[in-house]
């Protein structure tokens, strides 16, 4: 393709990244509003998210795998079509608990969506010159997630839209994307017989992770760490797990694909992809939350005060697939955006209700320079040691361990953060303070005097998550580290092997 046709396919592409991107950071400045509309609980808070992150994780590497056999544009526009439908769905929820399924639905969708878009981009684009186009979808991502939370602000502080439309919105975004794709993506269609997609492994990974997730939100609040309860549904979670591992070593096309995952630069990058996911998604899920609850300020305010975090990825994000394109090496970035994230992720883990907002921003900015440096370049560095025909497997394994990483860290996160308000709140109020995990968070219904100990509570809380983030993180710094310097190819596909030699093909002999 020209640089002219790729272009075209690209806007097409990065306008289905941004409706899925915007959709997630929307809710995240959002959330704490339509919760307390809908009466819900924090826990509920966290299975909002936890919900769609849970679903695109279990669906990414189905819709990976789909890529290697059928047609990557008619798959685009089914994940668009299913995310449409999730959205309208998720808008016309009346309960927390149908929110809650609306966005499992959707994440259906935003699942296809961000594993498709990087499938596509890595089957048109080389390697070596994917790292500039890679700057190109960091910036869209940054654009998303700035513009999100502040349309989200704006949304829910408009009396005559309400929060409603935070869902609605993503409609008429995703229509036009739809039409951009038909008229500019044109792939070439992979087609095999005997195609069998690993439904069973699928289903296991995540049976066995929503098992798990619902055990980490409800231990310590509704049933003690060493009970019955945790002992069966921490037991049933292994099993599942265990059997999908199984299943995955003995199918014919795995879901995840294990000859992949076991080398040694993909175990590293899926390492590395787990604790960026974990520390990014469950870190910034909660800073709205810190901004509205903890400090009191409007959705809108909230959203404006995150734009350090992502004017971070999108400066970093472009300026190393810039450099990373010219030099051909990527190991040194990546190394060197985990311990940024890690250096932010420590600054945050200070905070409380009166930290100085300047602060907070600086701890922002490295969050995001380290996000933006690392994330994409960790799937770049797995497409580049693969074969054209295993991209879309392995661009979706990859995805799906960051999803799930940040699925797991939401919920934990979440329980730790409900945990840690629980305390602080019977310890200010007594224990007859109703917990966090069960009580609304409609703050604005408390009296002044019982608000500011709440917005204390939640303020102090969240610098413990923070640091649970920065622990996480460091992980994904000894994954990098431990990462092979390689450069990066400059074809789409890897060279072939030469042919052996045969008595038709004589190997000339050596002259001096």
């Amino acid at each position: 393709m020209s640089h002219r046709q790729i272009m075209e396919a690209l806007s097409g592409l990065l306008l289905v990244l941004f409706v899925a991107m915007a959709s997630s950071t929307i809710v995240s400045t959002a959330l704490p509003t339509i919760i307390g509309a809908l009466d819900g609980s924090q826990t509920q808070y966290t299975w909002v998210v936890t919900a769609s992150l849970l679903t695109a994780t279990a669906s990414t590497p189905i819709w990976g795998k789909l890529a290697d056999l059928f047609s990557k544009k008619l798959l685009v526009q089914i994940s668009i079509v299913v995310f449409v439908l999730g959205s309208m769905i998720a808008g016309l929820a009346q309960t927390a608990g149908q929110l809650i399924a609306a966005r499992a639905f959707q994440g259906l969708g935003m699942g296809g969506v961000q594993a498709l878009v990087q499938v596509a981009i890595a089957a048109m684009i080389p390697p070596r010159e994917r790292g500039r186009y890679n700057g190109y979808l960091g910036g869209v991502m940054a654009v998303a997630t700035v513009g999100g939370p502040l349309l989200g602000g704006v949304i829910v502080d408009t009396t005559w839209l309400g929060w409603r439309w935070c869902f609605y919105i993503g409609v008429p975004i995703a229509i036009i994307a739809l039409v951009v794709l038909q008229k500019t993506l044109n792939l070439s269609v992979l087609r095999r017989t005997s195609v069998k997609i690993d439904y069973w492994g699928a289903s296991l990974i995540a049976a066995g992770v929503s098992v798990l997730l619902i055990w980490v939100s409800f231990v310590d609040s509704s049933f003690a760490w060493v009970s019955w309860q945790s002992v069966v549904m921490l037991g049933a979670g292994l099993a599942l797990l265990a059997a999908a591992v199984w299943v995955e070593s003995r199918v014919a096309e795995p879901v995840v694909p294990l000859s992949i995952v076991k080398t040694r630069g993909t175990a590293l990058a899926i390492i590395a992809s787990l604790a960026v996911g974990m520390a990014m998604f469950g870190g910034a899920v909660f800073l709205g939350q810190y901004f509205q609850i903890g400090r009191g300020y409007s959705p809108t305010e909230a959203g404006l005060l995150t734009i350090p975090m992502m004017a971070g990825v999108l400066v970093s994000s472009t300026i190393a697939g810039r450099i990373i394109s010219r030099t051909g090496k990527i190991k040194p970035y990546i190394v060197a955006g985990t311990l940024v994230l890690v250096a932010g992720f420590a600054g945050l883990s200070v905070l409380d209700h009166e930290t100085p907002l300047w602060y907070v921003g600086i701890a922002m900015a490295l969050v995001g320079i380290g996000v933006g440096m690392s994330m994409q370049n960790l799937v770049l560095s797995v497409q580049n040691t693969v074969s054209l025909k295993d991209i879309g497997a392995a661009s979706s394994t990859v995805a799906f361990f960051r999803s799930l990483g940040g699925t797991i860290g939401v919920s934990v996160l979440g329980a730790v953060l409900a945990h840690r308000v629980t305390d602080n709140l019977t310890h200010q109020l007594g224990a007859s303070a109703a917990a966090p995990g069960g009580g609304s968070l409609n703050i604005g219904a408390l009296p002044d005097s019982i608000q500011h100990v709440v917005r204390a509570a939640y303020g102090d809380a969240t610098g413990h998550i923070f640091l649970i983030s920065a622990a996480v993180a460091a992980v994904g710094v000894l994954a990098a580290l431990l990462m092979k310097p390689t450069e990066l190819r400059s074809t789409v596909d890897l060279a072939a092997a030469p042919a052996p030699a045969t008595p038709e093909t004589p190997v000339p002999a050596l002259t001096r």
